[in-house]
């Protein structure tokens, strides 16, 4: 029997010896035969001791771990499915999620989840107890897989309120590695390191699965630290780093950033949101060249990329297309619109997932035909390179006229004095909606003087009507900046802010 997606019985089989994932806080270092013999073990341990077969779900509630990795060896050995839970939910979320992905098995770390608080009636194992597992060695276990067969549920926000189970096949894990191997140029010589959460599909899929499908080396930290990973770059000589603005600006920030020796690296990688040109010009001060791109849980995630040659020149831009990416951009009736016009941007190929788990009506509204929505409004220029104007459901209607809040987000943050900022839109009387500008500035700017600011650079129907001073804004746990808690926040008390007019 052949399974095409059993990648580590290959490697332990070519280079057996090569590391293929090191701890970066301990420098514990596991070889692809290692991992290999620990992944035919837990799938025979889990198959004879809970009747876990192929199919079955498993639920993972759990900081980064060694055991992770383990799991998704086996996974890819059996065809058991991985549902990696964000432990910083309450437990009324992920009961939801346990139910709706109905796991067999809850894999979790007491220091990261009250278990006693969680509904899930099935077997709840610690991921700390699988060391037990490893006293005897297992057979080769194999099973043959289809190309659909789900390695993971990863879970999404809902527009109805509720999560989506984005179900990410083998295929899709495949073609995203292409992309990005094509896109970056890695190979089995390439190092890197990840300190992404494992609950969702940037800690898995942006530089993990990718590198250990090509036989490199990747170290795992449990969480971000900007000092811990520059020493990490700096004594393992990393190829790459992946990183939201928000890390690489914690790094700069750090006292010895200018001292710190990153040459080694060949680029950064850049996701999640935009990185500002200022950002982008401290690094390539250090030599180190930027490369932007965009990604979804529900497609790749290594979907476009921005070449370092044009991060300066191609500001905001989220670049072109990887190699097997398709891409269009449609108005309302699905129809291409010219080139420079808006309109929704769709993605098709082979890393499109084919729909969320358990719920066809959301899989309906997410697709047109073989094409996957992704409720971003983009612009292609001349050149063919695309520019996200913004979440379709961030848009709001000001007298009549559409607002998108990136437009206004990337002018005020050309103003000296304004750090962060975020800009939603509200109910208003008059006009139906208007915008608030919620600032992070070391000075108190009141609403005049930032309206003042935009009025030559900003139609007038744009120009947020109120400025509200923050401290900080709120963040997700991959460093994107919440809208939804900000505005929540504003409509309900205002206590997290407050206001300069």
């Amino acid at each position: 029997m052949i399974n095409t997606y059993d990648w580590f019985s290959k490697w332990a089989e070519y280079s057996p010896e090569k590391t293929a994932i090191k701890i970066g806080e301990t420098g514990e270092a596991f070889t692809y035969r290692q991992l290999n013999e620990a992944a035919n073990t837990l799938a025979t341990w889990l198959k004879d001791t809970y009747t876990i077969d192929r199919g079955d779900r498993l639920g993972i509630i759990c900081d980064n771990s060694i055991y992770q990795v383990m799991l998704f060896a086996a996974a890819l050995k059996t065809g058991f499915v991985l549902v990696p839970l964000n432990f910083r939910l309450a437990p009324e979320e992920l009961d939801y999620m346990l139910d709706d992905s109905g796991c067999k098995l809850l894999f979790y770390r007491d220091t990261v989840v009250e278990k006693e608080k969680l509904q899930f009636t099935g077997e709840r194992i610690p991921i700390d107890d699988l060391a037990k597992c490893f006293d005897q060695r297992s057979a080769p276990v194999q099973e043959k897989l289809d190309n659909d067969d789900p390695v993971f549920i990863l879970y999404t926000s809902g527009t109805t309120g509720f999560p989506k189970g984005a179900v990410y096949t083998h295929k899709m894990m495949f073609w995203n590695s292409i992309n990005t191997a094509l896109s970056l140029s890695l190979a089995n010589n390439t190092t890197t390191l990840n300190c992404m959460p494992l609950f969702h599909t940037g800690g898995w899929n942006v530089f993990l699965t990718p590198v250990l499908h090509h036989g490199g080396t990747l170290l795992l930290f449990n969480k971000f630290d900007p000092s811990a990973v520059m020493d990490c770059i700096e004594e393992e000589r990393l190829d790459l780093f992946m990183a939201v603005p928000t890390m690489l600006k914690m790094m700069v920030d750090q006292e010895d950033f200018n001292s710190r020796d990153l040459s080694s690296l060949k680029y950064l990688i850049v996701g999640g949101e935009s990185m500002p040109v200022p950002l982008i010009e401290t690094f390539h001060r250090k030599g180190i060249p930027v490369r932007q791109g965009y990604g979804l849980t529900e497609a790749g995630p290594n979907l476009t990329s921005l070449h370092q040659d044009d991060a300066n020149r191609k500001e905001g831009s989220i670049g072109k297309p990887n190699f097997y990416v398709d891409i269009r951009v449609v108005d309302d009736q699905g129809k291409d619109v010219p080139q420079g016009e808006r309109g929704e941007l769709l993605i098709g190929g082979p890393m499109v997932s084919p729909g969320y788990w358990n719920n066809p009506e959301a899989t309906e509204k997410a697709r047109f035909g073989a094409w996957m929505r992704t409720g971003d409004v983009a612009i292609r220029d001349k050149e063919g390179f695309i520019y996200i104007v913004d979440r379709k459901k961030n848009m709001y209607i000001s007298g009549g006229e559409n607002v998108y809040p990136v437009e206004v987000e990337r002018v005020l943050l050309t103003h000296s004095e304004i750090k962060e900022v975020v800009v939603i839109g509200v109910p208003d009387e008059k006009w139906g909606e208007s915008g608030v500008a919620f600032v992070v500035s070391d000075k108190a700017l009141s609403t005049e003087e930032v309206r003042s600011y935009c009025s030559d650079k900003l139609a007038k129907f744009k120009i947020p009507a109120k400025v509200v001073h923050c401290q900080t804004l709120p963040k997700n746990d991959t460093g994107k900046l919440n809208r939804k808690a900000l505005k929540e926040s504003y409509l309900n008390d205002h206590k997290a802010c407050h206001e300069f007019s």
